[in-house]
């Protein structure tokens, strides 16, 4: 059996949406910003996009900026937020995203901000008390929270960080690319000024994504070229790329609470057999808990196995599972995960992060913790 839970670092992409695609691949080539008919209609198309983009998250067509994908996304909202706001000082955390963490970092050994880390616990806990005092010292910060983590599936209340960065006059950053598509965001009422969505992690097309960013909080492009997305990122648009994530993001909506129920019900399964054939099984951060956790998410923590030290994944693999040891974007360093390193994980255990998608069975959970048992019941 082969077994794909990766689904965190990529998805397989919906036919519906390739179907959607095909056509601006084969006919409709004309480039959008052309004038004569060829562009016209595929201008029609990328406009058509964008506004189901923004009525599926309730927000306006004008705050919807397509990108390359989720990390062009949070680099163009957080160096151009500091840039356009005049801000010298960003609030994140150590278990951020490297498109986040990175960047901001880059941002402080330039010069532009003074960065404040946020403490988290060992469940990966945000200390969001310590959040407002660094912001009562601070007016006029930018702060950069995830909706969710994309290795232990951590979920941030952005209704609470949002509110206390509008009464503390704040630009508040989210990434949103492990829960756009899997969760409602209601932009109209949702306290963030910029989140973002890349479309491979939800059945959409690789180099696919786009930038919300409210209307009261403007920012410079990042890319500078032509006038293309409203002067807001230059270069000649990814058609395919567009008609796509638009299409992904429409079927996601359709039948997000089923999808829900389905993949709850496959992780629920997965973490109680789990208990029951591995003996000494715990889960990092709240990957366990249902209602505080991404529920495509669970991060498991193994006990120590000299058979499986640093071979877990290999060892999977040849048994036809696919799975990561962290973020996919680290796979093949050889540091560790820096989010399982800031929840003070204990190195001799092993942690692999498996992530489902609609698509996954119940059988392929049961044949994964077969595959595991048999794994570690080696040592036992």
């Amino acid at each position: 059996m082969k077994v794909y839970f990766d689904n965190a670092a990529t998805t397989a992409m919906d036919d519906r949406v390739i179907e959607a695609m095909l056509p601006f691949m084969k006919n409709h080539y004309g480039n959008p910003s052309s004038v004569h008919s060829h562009g016209r209609e595929v201008r029609t198309a990328i406009e058509k996009s964008r506004k189901k983009v923004a009525e599926l998250l309730n927000t306006t067509p004008s705050e919807i900026f397509f990108t390359s994908g989720g990390t062009e996304a949070d680099n163009t909202a957080l160096v151009c937020g500091i840039e356009t706001h005049g801000i010298n000082h960003a609030i994140s955390s150590p278990i951020e995203h490297h498109a986040v963490l990175h960047t901001l970092e880059v941002c402080e050994q330039k010069g532009h901000i003074q960065l404040s880390m946020l403490d988290v616990n060992d469940k990966g806990e945000v200390d969001l008390d310590q959040l407002e005092i660094l912001l009562k010292a601070n007016p006029n910060s930018l702060i950069s929270l995830m909706h969710a983590n994309n290795e232990i599936g951590n979920l941030n209340d952005l209704n609470r960080i949002g509110s206390l960065a509008k009464e503390y006059g704040a630009f508040f950053h989210s990434d949103t690319v492990q829960t756009m598509g899997h969760y409602v965001h209601d932009l109209k009422n949702l306290p963030v000024d910029a989140i973002v969505a890349g479309g491979h992690k939800f059945h959409g097309p690789k180099g696919s994504g786009f930038l919300y960013v409210r209307k009261d909080k403007k920012i410079h492009p990042f890319i500078h070229g032509g006038a293309q997305e409203r002067n807001m990122r230059g270069g000649t648009e990814n058609v395919i790329g567009i008609i796509g994530i638009a299409k992904a993001l429409e079927i996601a909506y359709e039948d997000m609470s089923s999808h829900e129920v389905h993949v709850k019900a496959l992780k629920k399964h997965f973490i109680e057999k789990l208990k029951a054939d591995i003996p000494g099984v715990e889960f990092n951060g709240l990957s366990e808990d249902l209602d505080r956790s991404l529920y495509t998410v669970l991060n498991v923590s193994l006990p120590p196995s000299e058979a499986n030290a640093g071979m877990l994944l290999f060892n999977l693999d040849l048994e036809g599972i696919s799975a990561s040891g962290g973020s996919a974007c680290s796979s093949g360093a050889t540091v560790g995960s820096h989010v399982l390193r800031a929840l003070n994980h204990q190195p001799e255990r092993d942690s692999v992060r498996f992530s489902f998608s609609r698509f996954n069975t119940i059988e392929e959970v049961d044949y994964t913790v077969g595959k595991l048992k048999e794994l570690y019941a080696v040592e036992a």
